[in-house]
């Protein structure tokens, strides 16, 4: 069943039940689980926390809880699940179709007529039963072909606390960062972020209305959210602005900074600030109060005359205190490198625990232990970028562009997992689509493949949607590269939940490769 009533359908079903927790490993999930830890908290509900992150940890957790689970609810992201009655149908009426054959003593002629309006009534009814099975396949079809992300659980989650009248100040800085983090992974349209947005802004203005009222002011220790018109630059707050704009994907690509050309742009943008080099290569914080100020006005004036209209975004901001100021992609960013750090040798569930950790504000130093980590990260990143356009590494295919990373590449273990390597092949596309002249390529979606064990011999693959202004962020990889191995029967592990990423024997490459050409053209 659809569960359309969380409170009734979920929330009050398990209230009185010892509850498992099934938690993927992405930041809107955590999120949604920080929510959902409070509210059981709040209602002193037992739960056990198990992260999975793809099919198989699922199935192998939920065969080992089977015998005590009642009831299997799963949160969806599909966007848009078809209608009961177009998928399934009652059958109950068939069972009177011939209801009234009996004989009553009627005349012949009323029978013959009786029985002329039976056959006319069964042969409409053999026709709808036709138009709603081919209609049926079409939206099955449709439906099953992309994979595509609805409303942020984390979002999902909020509104039930809401509902409940359970809902506090860090639930709703949880859900902002749920919506951010779909939103910087390019899940949902710019026009769905801002609807959910501008649900979230008035959820804000009514939790932190006693900011802005002088005889009511808050204590400066405690947590206030805002609602900003600030930059696309990535970490600009704890970084050097230098620092930010070359590794940011929206002025890095723009720039083209991959080249001397970009450089020297980059350089002019700066003049025409009118920003010495020397505060913008400091810490953020350490800037000239005077030339803070107005840097956001600054900015975006000179981006407007370098064609970046866009510079600047709805978002929001949270204070902890006097000191610490984080806007929510600063800690989607954190929390996404400490979930998928390869510095260590700890297990998966280490860093779930790190991840999830720094999503309390009594953690602060896993936050910002996350945030340098995001930095070397967002480096590697435009680095490995410039060096796969510099050495034309992004080949066309036919249907598609195909780039791959070699063992020994600089920092290639970093990709190796799969949203960074997601992360990687969206910017990477961007930049692409920047340098490029060829206008059909402009329109083509990415394939990009990666090291993953070179003990196993296996590469992480990941599809990429066409870069376009117009797209509505559904991507059609997961199913064929299903169907591109089932033809060449290549060694994959569909495990993932993210069905766009696979796993690859790196001997079965070439095969797939042209069975996906083969498919998509």
């Amino acid at each position: 069943m659809f569960v359309s009533d969380f409170r009734k359908e979920f929330y009050e079903l398990v209230q009185s039940e010892r509850v498992l927790l099934f938690v993927a490993s992405d930041v809107d999930a955590l999120c949604a689980c920080k929510i959902l830890q409070a509210l059981f908290h709040c209602d002193h509900v037992q739960y056990t926390l198990v992260p999975v992150s793809g099919w198989q940890e699922l199935e192998t957790a939920f065969l080992e809880h089977k015998d005590q689970i009642k009831l299997l609810i799963k949160q969806d992201d599909d966007l848009e699940v078809p209608a009961y009655d177009d998928i399934f149908r009652d059958e109950e009426e068939e069972d009177d179709e011939h209801s009234g054959d009996e004989s009553d003593g009627s005349e012949p002629s009323k029978k013959r007529t009786r029985l002329e309006e039976e056959i006319v009534e069964q042969t409409m009814k053999r026709r709808e039963q036709r138009a709603w099975e081919a209609r049926r396949r079409e939206i099955l079809f449709d439906y099953e072909q992309y994979e595509y992300h609805g409303t942020s659980s984390a979002l999902v989650m909020f509104e039930l606390a809401w509902l409940m009248s359970k809902d506090l100040n860090d639930m709703l800085w949880w859900a902002i960062v749920g919506l951010t983090d779909q939103w910087i992974q390019d899940r949902i349209t710019q026009m769905k972020y801002v609807t959910d947005v501008g649900v979230l802004q008035r959820h804000v203005s009514r939790h932190n209305h006693r900011n802005q009222d002088e005889e009511h002011t808050l204590s400066i220790d405690c947590t206030r959210i805002a609602f900003e018109y600030d930059l696309r630059l990535a970490l600009y707050h704890h970084w050097s602005l230098y620092d930010s704009l070359c590794n940011t994907c929206y002025t890095a690509s723009r720039f083209k900074l991959w080249s001397v050309h970009g450089q020297k742009r980059l350089q002019e943008f700066l003049a025409d600030m009118g920003l010495p080099l020397k505060q913008v290569k400091q810490k953020f914080h350490s800037m000239d109060a005077s030339l803070k100020e107005n840097l956001r006005e600054m900015i975006e004036e000179s981006a407007n005359k370098f064609g970046m209209k866009d510079l600047r975004m709805q978002t929001f901001s949270i204070h902890f205190g006097f000191k610490h100021k984080f806007l929510a992609s600063d800690v989607v960013f954190a929390t996404m490198s400490l979930m998928e750090n390869t510095e260590k040798d700890g297990s998966g569930t280490d860093n779930f625990t790190q991840a999830l950790d720094s999503l309390s504000r009594s953690n602060l130093d896993k936050l910002y232990h996350g945030l340098e980590l995001a930095k070397k990260q967002l480096r590697a990143t435009q680095q490995t970028i410039a060096s796969c356009l510099c050495t034309n590494l992004v080949i066309s295919q036919g249907p598609f562009l195909y780039c791959s990373l070699m063992e020994g590449t600089p920092d290639v273990m970093l990709f190796s997992k799969p949203a960074s390597l997601s992360l990687l092949s969206r910017h990477l596309l961007k930049s692409f689509v920047y340098s490029t002249k060829n206008r059909r390529c402009k329109m083509l979606p990415l394939v990009m493949a990666a090291p993953l064990s070179v003990e196993q011999g296996t590469v992480t693959v990941v599809g990429i949607p066409p870069e376009t202004d117009s797209s509505d962020r559904k991507n059609f990889f997961g199913r064929a590269f299903e169907k591109a191995a089932e033809s060449t029967s290549s060694r994959t592990l569909h495990n993932h939940f993210d069905l766009s990423v696979i796993e690859l024997k790196a001997e079965d490459r070439s095969k797939f490769l042209d069975a996906l050409v083969s498919l998509l053209s």
